[in-house]
């Protein structure tokens, strides 16, 4: 298993920029699919970005797609959402999450289902 520590959250105005980053211990961190997911009150989690394990292929929801970028970093057991842009819908915690299983291949995982191991999650916060 794979546990996980966000960090980077915060109040903004809208238009602003924060970049999230997520610290993982695990041997297996660098053959997990990793994803970044968020919930805002009263909705369900829902998927906002993932990764291969080299970082080669993304997936992105409607929604952030071409504001936000996921990036990992293996040989530091770090990926990253750097987001830009950011509007008032985007408010919510945001969680960090590693595939249930090591060595899948990127498929686009977007479910909540297909992650296994969750961060604890860092509110963000945008302002109108």
């Amino acid at each position: 298993q794979v546990q996980l520590v966000e960090s980077g959250g915060g109040l903004v105005q809208a238009g602003g920029s924060l970049r999230l980053s997520c610290a993982a211990s695990g041997r297996t961190f660098s053959r997990r699919v990793m994803g970044w997911f968020r919930q805002a009150p009263g909705k369900e989690r829902e998927f906002v970005a993932s990764i291969s394990w080299s970082g080669s292929s993304t997936l992105y929801a409607d929604s952030v797609k071409g504001r936000f970028t996921i990036s990992r970093d293996n040989a530091g057991n770090t990926v990253n959402l750097q987001m830009n842009r950011l509007k008032p819908e985007d408010t919510a915690v945001y969680y960090c999450a590693a595939d249930s299983r090591d060595y899948r291949p990127f498929l686009g995982q977007r479910s909540p289902a297909e992650f296994g191991s969750w961060g604890q999650g860092t509110q963000v916060t945008v302002s109108s």
